[in-house]
């Protein structure tokens, strides 16, 4: 009887890890983003150097590792590009909804401008439809690189993304200009990220 509870414990464990795992290291949708930036957007782009963009949920908690991954991506590249995080912010929630340990850790990052995305409208002009996803455009406002800065949901350290973006900024080219992302979906009502402040009211986001 003690073996066989034994076998059912392990088992147990085992199904548990292996969902775990499935959970971290499956991406999320990843952006179809403009191969030119869109002249309707109002971030202000910069005509003299590089912009990053990513595009976050305030209250993603796969996120924090893509903002810790933006610090040190900025400490490499100083002065050779201006980022913006863009905090998703639905319509009809108060002001302060957006204001979580993410905004501030973005905001202490130097070189990075943190701003609401009011309803969604910048995610959706860029065509981005989850947490974390980085989009980085040159001088004459093209595409270089789309994708995420860390290897798997939450989880911080040497990834292809923020290699790519470094080489891009550094060197000029880079052998790859997508990553997957890795992060909770920006609109989906059931997304985990709607779970953190009441639920009712994440439902409203993107709409």
């Amino acid at each position: 009887m003690l073996m066989a509870s034994a076998v059912v414990w392990a088992f147990a464990v085992s199904a548990g890890l292996w969902i775990i795992w499935g959970y971290e290291n499956s991406p999320g949708t990843a952006a179809t983003p403009p191969a030119l930036w869109p002249a309707e957007s109002r971030i202000p782009r910069l005509s003299d150097g590089a912009t990053l963009i990513m595009m976050a949920h305030p209250h993603c908690p796969c996120t924090r590792a893509s903002v810790g991954e933006l610090a040190l991506l900025m400490a490499r590249t100083q002065g050779r590009v201006t980022s913006y995080v863009l905090l998703l912010k639905p319509q009809g929630l108060p002001k302060n909804w957006k204001k979580t340990d993410l905004w501030n850790s973005a905001a202490s990052i130097p070189d990075v401008h943190v701003l609401p995305d009011e309803g969604g409208i910048e995610a959706e002009r860029f065509h981005v439809a989850t947490s974390g996803q980085t989009l980085l455009y040159d001088r004459d406002g093209r595409l270089k690189f789309s994708g995420g800065i860390t290897a798997a949901r939450g989880h911080s350290g040497d990834n292809a993304g923020r290699s790519a973006i470094v080489s891009l900024l550094m060197q000029g080219e880079t052998e790859r200009t997508e990553t997957s992302v890795f992060g909770c979906p920006l609109f989906d009502p059931s997304s985990e990220c709607r779970t953190e402040q009441g639920g009712a009211h994440h439902a409203t986001a993107g709409n």
